[in-house]
């Protein structure tokens, strides 16, 4: 059987990160999945470290606020040097739902693709999130460069609920953007010749604190983002095979 990491970073998640936590080891004792959980504690300065502590419940304190990339490479180098098959990025803030990780973890088992997406978009009756406008504009703007880099088309491209295979996470261990992380590797892994694959998730609406990508910084984002892109598709890679 795979081993499976779920990789959880977490920034001021005080009032999410127990029950998320909870969720998950409620589904592994009532089905025939055994996730293991990594909680990546990014310097929070709530009580986010102390409930951690409290609960028994398996984390890495980082000594700074490292950012969202930072936090989720701390988990991949924990993968690589645990030997992990497959590992998987789950929020910390309520919004992944534990009921669609085996989805996203099945393409990856039956060896089709290298990484697979959760995506909001591919399937709208599976997802009840809701986007802003603005924030739908951005992700088909970022769509369409991503293609225009790899010639192909990923939907949901800001997408943090993950999964991909031990290839993967020795690449993400060694290498993994700080800013945009997930068109950035998205774009990388593309031009390096893996296979991604999309699946339908639901996700949900935080169950408390703020998102990392504020509303006035999506513009910035997305012009950032897509500079990174056409920065990535002029560049010469090996074939990741």
């Amino acid at each position: 059987m795979d081993k499976v990491l779920l990789i959880i970073p977490a920034y001021n998640e005080e009032k999410n990160i127990l029950r998320t936590y909870e969720e998950i080891v409620n589904y592994n004792k009532h089905s025939k999945e055994k996730y293991d959980v990594i909680v990546i504690n990014d310097g929070s300065k709530d009580k986010t470290k102390e409930i951690l502590e409290k609960n028994n419940i398996p984390h890495i304190n980082l000594l700074q606020n490292l950012g969202i990339g930072g936090a989720v490479q701390t988990g991949y180098k924990f993968a690589f040097y645990n030997d992990y098959d497959i590992a998987v990025q789950f929020d910390g803030d309520g919004q992944h739902d534990i009921n669609y990780v085996k989805n996203i973890i099945t393409p990856i088992i039956n060896k089709k693709c290298d990484l697979v997406i959760g995506s909001r978009y591919i399937d709208k009756e599976t997802s009840s999130f809701k986007s802003t406008k603005a924030r739908q504009i951005g992700i088909n703007i970022i769509s369409k460069f991503i293609k225009i880099a790899t010639r192909k088309k990923i939907y949901d491209t800001t997408s943090g609920f993950r999964a991909c295979n031990k290839k993967i996470i020795e690449s993400f261990a060694k290498n993994y953007p700080v800013e945009y992380p997930e068109p950035i590797t998205t774009t990388e892994i593309l031009k390096q010749g893996y296979k991604i694959e999309e699946v339908p998730v639901n996700m949900k609406e935080r169950l408390g604190g703020k998102s990392s990508i504020r509303a006035w910084k999506n513009f910035y984002y997305m012009i950032n983002v897509c500079l990174s892109i056409l920065m990535i598709s002029i560049r010469r890679y090996k074939d990741g095979r």
